[in-house]
């Protein structure tokens, strides 16, 4: 196992947990900021917003911007 495969096991679930804060904090945000909120339209909203920023980290790995980082 590389030294990396080592580490993501150790911090997997730490990394898991803070998409999971983060999710969780911008969810409680809508509830606040809009009366009558639907909570599913919000989560499905959110979650988009979050993969797109995963795709384009991934767009900046595979264009090399964390080579040396």
């Amino acid at each position: 196992m590389t030294p990396q495969e080592q580490e993501i096991e150790k911090m997997r679930s730490s990394i898991k947990t803070e998409m999971k804060l983060i999710f969780k904090a911008n969810m409680k945000i809508f509830d606040w900021d809009i009366p009558e909120n639907d909570d599913k339209k919000s989560a499905e909203m959110i979650t988009h917003v979050m993969q797109e920023a995963l795709d384009e980290l991934k767009a900046e790995i595979a264009e090399g911007k964390y080579d040396t980082y």
